[in-house]
């Protein structure tokens, strides 16, 4: 059998041996029946993650921490109405930091 991985996180387990079959840049490990999808693979051993694996597109984990709607109406509304930029300054900011923890 042959783990998989992406940053030492198996992703998919097959039964046959890949280098046979085709050369890729994706990385693969030989492992035995223990190896399961999301553990970690360190020192030439599996283990379960200290936390657990958070699988989800970048895109989902950005929604949750992106400023409100409600933030940005009022951001947009003091910019473009009241000529205050302060809250759009700060509104981009905090979105920033969102994509740059969650890259694409």
């Amino acid at each position: 059998m042959w783990a998989r991985l992406e940053n030492n996180i198996v992703i998919e387990i097959i039964n046959f041996d890949p280098t046979d079959k085709f050369t890729s840049d994706l990385v693969w490990v030989e492992c035995d029946e223990t190896a399961k999808e999301f553990m970690v693979f360190e020192n030439g051993s599996f283990r379960e993650p200290d936390t657990p694996v958070d699988i989800r597109p970048y895109n989902e984990k950005r929604v949750l921490e992106y400023p409100s709607m409600d933030e940005l109406i009022v951001a947009l509304w003091e910019n473009v109405v009241e000529e205050r930029t302060a809250a759009v300054i700060s509104l981009e900011g905090k979105r920033q930091a969102v994509k740059t923890k969650y890259p694409k």
